[in-house]
């Protein structure tokens, strides 16, 4: 743990994360633009069984720190904190889309801003839920354990798809909300026997990568009775694992950085994970529209650029502007809190 009480292997690990995510962002909007795949493609599909789970996870690392509080408390860190930035950045991006929306005599976008109160702006959904799984921890702090994990897992394997997010993503994460929270402990343990075992830390990535990617450029159609075009890693159970030892990977990936200080940027990156997050999309449209001009551009070299700029964009402004009146775009001002100043950052 650092001076500032950062976990750099959180830092690495979150980095990671978040860099997946707006990868798959830009991926999907690059080729529904192109109309064709590229070589990104890959990389979005290899990450897809760990890419949210261990975001998740990630996040719920940390409740226990917050869980026994008074309830003024707990909302202020777990409710609060992200009910700010989810109205501040829901109107933001919305004033962003309507001149464009205006220009072109869209008025239904004005239909989807409405209901983005109760089902989330699709950039914004991450910290919509994070409330709501806290809360609902808190509320079942006292049903055992094992009860809740089987639980979260049984709605996992469900798969349910109401065309709610609230309802089908709740179904689909709350299971590694849980284990982040529950298992703590021991991915702390993890992390630090991987950290002092560079060879078994290597050993393990490796077979992780074959079996993850095995899995999900294998079809299920291989297995009598299934699917052939759904990909193995999306079946029920293989899905839980899968999840679980990603997650392991990543937080491992990000033992050995942190050990050898590599890649300081994307230890940044989950730094200020929370800001790059909230405003990714706005540099990945407009860096997207010009790239997409560029003669002879494919859509894996698009999705690469677009993706790096549209990390990269959110940290510079938010270098220039974290001293100046427009910090609250990042940082939660004095008059939105129920308690008195944070004296730790909140993970995201």
């Amino acid at each position: 743990m650092s001076g500032d009480g950062r976990v750099p292997w959180v830092d690495y690990s979150k980095g990671i994360c978040i860099i997946l995510v707006v990868m798959m962002h830009t991926s999907l909007n690059v080729t529904a633009r192109v109309g064709d795949a590229g070589f990104m493609d890959h990389v979005v599909a290899f990450a897809r069984p760990f890419r949210m789970p261990d975001f998740f996870l990630l996040s719920g690392l940390f409740l226990s720190r917050v869980i026994d509080r008074n309830w003024r408390s707990f909302s202020d860190t777990r409710v609060v904190h992200f009910a700010y930035f989810y109205v501040l950045w829901t109107l933001i991006l919305f004033l962003f889309k309507l001149p464009i929306g205006l220009a072109k005599h869209d008025y239904e976008l004005l239909t989807p801003f409405a209901w983005t109160w109760i089902e989330p702006y699709e950039a914004l959904w991450f910290i919509y839920m994070l409330p709501i799984f806290a809360v609902v921890c808190k509320l079942a702090i006292k049903v055992p354990p094992l009860l809740m994990l089987a639980f979260a897992a049984v709605l996992e394997s469900l798969r349910i798809h109401t065309g709610w997010t609230l309802v089908d993503e709740f179904a689909a994460r709350y299971f590694y909300f849980l284990v982040g929270w529950y298992g703590a402990r021991y991915f702390f343990k993890w992390a630090q026997y991987m950290s002092a075992n560079l060879g078994v830390a290597v050993g393990y990535l490796a077979v992780w990568a074959l079996v993850n990617a095995g899995m999900v450029f294998a079809t299920a159609g291989l297995f009598p009775g299934l699917p052939a075009d759904m990909p193995a890693s999306q079946l029920p159970v293989v899905s839980l694992v899968l999840g679980l030892a990603g997650s392991l990977a990543v937080i491992t990936l990000g033992c050995i950085m942190s050990r050898f200080n590599l890649f300081d940027f994307i230890r940044y990156c989950g730094e200020n994970s929370i800001v790059v997050y909230l405003s990714f999309s706005i540099p990945m449209v407009a860096v997207r529209a010009v790239v997409l001009m560029v003669p002879g551009m494919t859509a894996g070299w698009a999705t690469l650029i677009v993706t790096a700029s549209a990390v990269a964009i959110p940290l510079v402004f938010h270098a220039l502007i974290k001293n100046t009146s427009l910090r609250f775009l990042y940082e939660r001002p004095a008059r939105f809190r129920l308690t008195g100043p944070r004296t730790a950052p909140v993970p995201a």
